[in-house]
């Protein structure tokens, strides 16, 4: 149950006019019932309304039976019972209770209880009637979307059991930047306070947690000095240097509804004085409380019923050092026609709050709002798992995307429990090997990547010819693999805007400087030079390596196999050598980087380890000659012309155009 007395005054006010509708039956139960809810006692009247239904079963008693039930479930309604509450308006409804806002209660009701397909079909019965209500489609859209389990976040959350006791506990908050201690609310049954006829708890005081030395969370204890009183205290927001505490009090007299005021309380070494109420304006029949000071103690936000508002709740706020004429509304970008309360300020373009007039999962949920260059806000769902379909409130950042918040999740009773949530860092990397052309690992590579974000890591490969960096989302990346006695390499690649952990995978291939490097997949048309198109991403391929090596010169060479004479295997071979070199000249390599030479069968390739795995055969080391190939079977005596018809590369120099 959230600490909200704001929203008890309200809905007393409106049951004050209401009460008499009710005919006198059992006398004096009836009107003390009646009496408990003019003055926003849910807890009592509740209890009240419950004997009172339960006594009158008589079918001529089913109009009584229906308002009765309508009490009760408001009662449960503003007591944050979701089930009691729905179990209640469906009885409300059943025995012909005339309010039609009854279906639009009941779905907001099965909304917080987590029951969205029953909501869902209870907003669109309230729509039929009232096709033009805000609430209810704002509603069905947040039903809708929780129903699709759409929203879903990578927070972690954990309910904060160090804190937390049977009771409710709320609103938690840290002093800027201090954050080895948690100040919060709490109804426990330590706190000063007698209990309280609203809520049927203790009424709330302000305790605290510290860290000890080791980072451990210690017991919660009651703040020192006069802060806490008989009355209801909580909810609170300190001026940047932790000396001012801005509290939310309510207040409460004989016979009148409690009233929430904003007030102040002073720190001297470890104690806190006695609160002294902080006037906003002369309007001293709104209730004012959530008070939050913006980081630079400029601003005090507040949430606040006061004439001037979209809804039943807004979020205003008024200058700390000009108070008179600066009081302003934020306005229809946060304020709906709903329930906006429990402002954080994390920074001067940055709100966090808590509604139920946006589109949500159920009851109260976070939002964040972000400032835009245009003056208005961007109001961002939090999502699931921060948000549940419970009240989900009262948040308080500490070091990065953490700290803590208030919510009832999973209590039938709607008593709060703070929770924590971290926000765990992205786990992007891209990982690979630096291998050679054999696919041996090169030893001492140097892998550089430069992000378009300004990033700019290096890193040499490990033994095994592995590496890897971490990344950024969405940023594009250059990579550039080099080597003593090795052309570079070069990568390019953008990672994604995914908001989930992700891995590549970039393999570099260095070619040796010191022999030659087959290029595979260069085909030709039989028994002709003419290049054919799927060779192409392979001769793209090498003018990237020589673009990237602008230095080098080198020696484009074609092998021929064993079958034809001589003379026509040196031609045939020279002109499919040239066929590249044009290719390459073609797509700006300068010609005096290259040069071409056909080798017909005269240099019949040698067995690498690579081809040996592959070919297992073979043994690394044989020489495919033409003596050697006539003693293998049919089969082997192809496969080993295919690998003697090769096209490769020697580099020459290496100080091309350097002097």
């Amino acid at each position: 149950m959230k600490y909200d007395a704001i929203k008890y005054i309200l809905a007393a006010c409106i049951f004050a006019g209401m009460a008499v509708s009710l005919p006198s039956c059992g006398g004096a139960k009836l009107s003390t019932a009646n009496e408990q809810m003019a003055r926003g006692e849910y807890f009592d009247a509740a209890k009240t309304y419950r004997k009172i239904y339960n006594k009158h079963t008589k079918k001529e008693e089913r109009p009584l039976r229906g308002e009765v039930a309508f009490k009760m479930a408001e009662c449960h309604r503003q007591l944050n019972q979701f089930q009691r509450a729905a179990a209640a308006y469906q009885n409300a409804i059943r025995y012909e209770w005339p309010d039609t806002m009854a279906y639009l209660y009941l779905a907001e009701m099965q909304h917080g209880a987590g029951q969205y397909a029953q909501a869902v079909k209870s907003y669109e019965a309230f729509l039929d009637m009232r096709p033009d209500s805000k609430a209810a489609q704002t509603g069905l859209a947040g039903a809708r979307k929780a129903l699709a389990k759409s929203g879903g976040t990578r927070y972690v959350v954990r309910k904060a059991d160090m804190f937390n006791s049977p009771r409710s506990d709320f609103s938690p908050m840290f002093i800027p930047g201090q954050y080895d201690r948690l100040y919060f609310s709490t109804t426990r049954e330590k706190v000063n306070g007698p209990r309280s006829e609203i809520t049927g708890m203790k009424k709330g005081d302000i305790w605290f947690a510290s860290k000890n030395e080791q980072g451990v969370w210690q017991r919660p204890e009651p703040v020192e000095g006069e802060l806490n009183t008989e009355m209801d205290e909580g909810i609170m927001s300190f001026s940047p240097d932790g000396n001012m505490m801005y509290l939310t009090r309510a207040r409460r007299e004989p016979n009148s509804p409690t009233t929430v005021e904003i007030f102040t309380s002073q720190r001297s070494d470890a104690k806190w004085s006695a609160p002294v109420k902080y006037v906003i304006s002369g309007d001293t029949l709104s209730a004012m409380g959530h008070p939050a000071v913006s980081p630079d103690g400029q601003w005090l936000y507040f949430s606040s019923d006061m004439p001037g508002g979209s809804g039943q709740r807004d979020i205003w706020r008024v200058n700390l050092i000009e108070k008179v004429g600066t009081l302003e509304n934020l306005g229809e970008w946060i304020n709906t026609p709903g329930d906006e309360m429990f402002p954080f300020v994390r920074s001067d373009s940055v709100l966090y709050f808590a509604s139920d007039g946006h589109p949500g999962y159920g009851g109260l949920d976070l939002f964040k709002a972000e400032l835009k260059k245009s003056g208005g806000w961007q109001v961002t769902n939090m999502g699931t798992p921060v948000n549940s379909s419970a009240d989900d409130f009262g948040i308080t950042f500490g070091e990065g995307e953490s700290g803590f918040f208030s919510s009832n999740r999973n209590d039938a009773r709607g008593y709060d429990a703070i929770y924590s949530f971290e926000l765990p860092d992205l786990k992007i990397l891209i990982s690979g090997w630096v291998l050679d052309k054999d696919e041996e690992p090169v030893p001492n590579a140097v892998i550089r990547i430069v992000g378009n974000d300004g990033s700019n890591q290096k890193q040499v490969a490990r033994d095994d010819g592995s590496f890897s960096f971490p990344l950024q989302r969405g940023v594009s990346y250059v990579m550039l693999a080099g080597a003593k006695g090795y052309l570079n390499a070069r990568q390019e690649f953008t990672s994604d805007t995914a908001e989930e952990d992700a891995e590549y995978g970039v393999d570099f291939i260095l070619a040796s400087i010191h022999k030659p490097v087959v290029i595979d997949n260069i085909f030709y048309d039989f028994d002709k030079a003419t290049l054919r198109p799927e060779s192409k991403e392979a001769l793209d391929e090498m003018v990237q390596v020589l673009t990237d090596n602008p230095n080098v010169t080198i020696e484009m060479a074609s092998h021929t196999d064993r079958k034809g004479t001589d003379e026509y295997n040196i031609n045939l071979s020279s002109r499919r050598a040239q066929s590249v070199i044009d290719y390459l000249i073609e797509k700006g390599i300068s010609a005096d980087r290259l040069q071409s030479q056909g080798y017909g069968e005269s240099r019949p390739k040698t067995i690498t380890k690579k081809l040996a795995r592959i070919y297992p055969q073979f043994k690394e080391g044989d020489v495919l000659t033409e003596e050697y190939i006539l003693q293998l079977t049919p089969e082997d005596q192809e496969i080993a012309d295919q690998i003697n018809r090769r096209t490769e590369f020697q580099v020459l120099s290496i100080d091309y155009q350097m002097f």
